[in-house]
């Protein structure tokens, strides 16, 4: 298990983080389905509460901050080498900014846009929290996927944001592409006419089935059953609050 203890690269996904309205019963939520352990934040940060796998930040829960909403998400966040700099090419094209960049408590600089279709992300400019630190193992992040009804606009936006390529995959009637980072492939742009634009956070897990058996039995729901695809078989469950989020157990390497 390798630990990430620098910045992620400019570009890649780095940190999630959700809030919801119950805070207890989404670290029950979420402890009996990952096993993470929950580092409570205090008052002043709205119960910001770290998930640690091997005692390595990979995650946060937190009380919503906003107390009409009637619906809640996982967020995820981008590496930016320059917040400010960042949200200003969001802005200038043709995304919308949800929050201004800011300073949090030495911990980094972070912002939350819209993209031109309405699907939220937030950036991180890391500083003394520098994002997950695990990433692609069991119970951590292994991959964001963004489903938009513009598949070629979400391609020129991000790459353009990100200041990342993003490459067509080149499969005849699968509009989708990938953010790159060098060789990698960080994070996937999927077009898919009539969907909400949204962005999902997949989770690694060691079975799939198991993952979606401990959700149910923790007040979770299944939006789809467990299938296998090229890259793992993986199935897409929402919390007891309505967020969802996909369970993967990664082909063996």
């Amino acid at each position: 298990m390798t630990k990430l203890t620098t910045n992620h690269p400019n570009g890649s996904p780095c940190w999630v983080d959700l809030g919801v309205p119950d805070l207890r019963r989404a670290i029950d939520f979420y402890t009996a389905l990952f096993g993470w352990e929950i580092n409570e934040g205090p008052p002043e940060t709205g119960g910001y509460s770290m998930c640690l796998v091997d005692g390595s930040p990979v995650a946060a829960i937190a009380r919503s901050q906003e107390p009409d909403a009637g619906s809640f998400w996982w967020t995820v966040y981008f590496a930016a080498d320059d917040v400010a700099a960042t949200a200003k090419r969001a802005g200038e094209h043709g995304g919308a900014i949800v929050m201004e960049p800011m300073d949090v408590m030495g911990q980094g600089r972070m912002a939350v846009a819209t993209d031109p279709s309405g699907a939220r992300f937030g950036l991180w400019q890391g500083q003394a929290h520098t994002g997950a630190q695990i990433i692609g193992e069991p119970d951590t992040m292994c991959w964001a996927e963004l489903s938009t009804p513009d598949g070629e606009g979400a391609r020129g936006f991000y790459s353009s944001v990100l200041e990342r390529p993003v490459e067509d995959m080149g499969v005849p009637g699968f509009d989708y592409a990938t953010v790159q980072v060098g060789e990698d492939s960080v994070a996937g742009l999927w077009g898919v006419p009539g969907e909400p634009a949204h962005w999902t956070t997949y989770f690694a897990v060691d079975d799939a089935d198991a993952a979606v058996a401990r959700a149910t039995a923790a007040g979770g729901t299944v939006v789809r059953q467990p299938q296998d695809s090229p890259y793992g078989r993986f199935a897409i469950v929402a919390d007891p609050f309505g967020a969802a989020f996909a369970v993967m157990r990664l082909p063996e390497s």
